[in-house]
C-alpha cells in the first residue's frame, strides 16, 4: 500500500509519503514514512496501482 498525505484544503494534491504492508499474521500493518506532515490534513492508505492505472488526485475522493 502507498501512504499519502492529503492536506485540509480545496482540491488537495495527494502527496506520497511512505509505504505500508500487512503483517504475515493478518493482525496489523507496518508503516515506513519518508515524510511527516506538519500541516493539518489526513493520512490515507491506498492499494498500490500500476502507474498507468493511477487515479488522479481530483478523482480519488479526498
Amino acid at each position: 500500500m502507498t501512504v499519502y498525505f492529503v492536506p485540509d484544503r480545496e482540491n488537495p494534491y495527494w502527496t506520497p509519503i511512505g509505504a505500508a504492508g500487512a503483517h504475515s499474521d493478518g493482525e496489523g500493518f507496518s508503516l515506513r514514512l519518508d515524510l511527516l506532515p506538519n500541516t493539518p490534513g489526513n493520512i490515507q492508505l491506498r492499494k498500490r496501482k500500476p502507474k498507468e492505472e493511477a487515479v488522479p488526485a481530483e478523482e480519488a475522493g479526498a
